[in-house]
């Protein structure tokens, strides 16, 4: 009977030794997520910096938190906006939907394409210096131009001023250009279409730090409008009839009005949605304060950086914002792949 015990012991002993304890399993790591698509989730990597930022982000919590692979498709707004109804891509990170208005509401009604969530609040606007308007303290507004076009002459055509527009390619090309005839600003100044959002934005900063002068469109959120000492230059109420059709390109006679503010949302392929319901739940969520992009973006362009490295910034920084966007456990993945950085 004694050996029979000890033999009993010894089985326990060696049963307990195989089981983890409860502390052990508690600790121990997760099995993998499996994504709901059995292939990289596509993004629009439209071609500036608070949509590569985004991208950026999202894209990393999709990789670590919920196990999926991603791509990028580089293209411009409204090719991008054909392929997200196509399904050639998946993700939209900032869809506009005030300026592109038409297509935004065509590509809704097709049934290809949803809008969700809230991401932040973006503007438009024609800026000029603030030494320009302390120069020159009766430029107030847009309308204002017509009496300056030679302090803003175009170095290609000195007779007229030069107004920098939209990035060639780009939907606010419309807007800018309807704006432009509806001001009566046609005859007297050349809309400069710069060959990319780079180029753009060298040619502001170039003249900011001359002290030229200079009149140009630009975005917010963006690190440039935060980083410089800029004024808006004042135009009519909003309207949205007048809105409307200066967001056609076919717009016969547009009137002035001021740009419509942008509550940017996701733009997601309805197909995609619905098979993906717990990605589309995420991106749904998705929402982020004014000071937290400006000040990703103002570390991005301070630091010279990547948009990768600027998203990786953000997920650093405003944890306490992210992890509102997800479940806790997917949260922890993430956390724990920052950490391994």
């Amino acid at each position: 009977m004694r050996n029979l015990h000890i033999a009993s012991v010894f089985c326990a002993l060696a049963l307990a030794a195989a089981m983890p304890s409860a502390a052990t399993a508690q600790t121990a790591p997760a099995s993998p997520p499996a994504c709901e698509v059995d292939r990289p989730v596509r993004f629009s990597g439209l071609n500036w910096e608070s949509n590569l930022v985004l991208a950026g982000i999202e894209r990393y919590v999709l990789e670590h938190g919920y196990g999926c692979k991603t791509s990028v498709e580089i293209g411009e707004t409204l090719p991008m906006l054909a392929a997200l109804q196509r399904g050639d891509v998946d993700v939209t990170p900032e869809v506009w939907p005030g300026q592109i208005e038409g297509a935004w509401k065509k590509a809704l009604a097709s049934g290809r394409v949803v809008g969700v969530g809230h991401v932040y609040d973006a503007g438009e606007g024609w800026y000029v210096p603030r030494y320009t308007v302390e120069r020159h303290p009766d430029l107030k507004a847009a309308s204002d131009l017509t009496r300056f076009k030679k302090v803003f002459a175009d170095p290609e055509d000195p007779g007229r001023g030069r107004i920098y527009g939209c990035p060639a390619g780009w939907a606010c090309g419309t807007l800018n250009d309807n704006l432009l005839r509806a001001l009566g600003l046609d005859r007297d100044y050349a809309l400069f279409a710069p060959g990319s959002g780079a180029a753009q934005k060298a040619a502001i900063v170039s003249a900011y730090k001359r002290k030229r002068d200079i009149v140009f469109y630009y975005w917010t959120p963006t690190s440039l409008v935060g980083a410089l000492d800029l004024v808006k230059l004042e135009l009519p109420p909003f309207d949205q009839q007048a809105y409307t059709c200066m967001t056609d390109p076919k717009c016969a006679r547009p009137v002035p009005t001021e740009f419509k503010p942008n509550p940017v949302v996701t733009g997601l392929n309805a197909g995609f949605a619905r098979q993906a319901p717990r990605l589309a739940a995420f991106f749904e969520k998705l929402a982020i304060p004014e000071d937290a992009i400006d000040a990703t973006l103002g570390w991005l362009e301070n630091e010279g950086k990547e948009p990768e490295d600027a998203a990786r910034y953000f997920l650093k920084q405003y944890g306490e914002v992210w992890r509102q966007w997800m479940p806790a456990e997917t949260a922890a993945r993430v956390q724990a792949a920052l950490a391994k950085e």
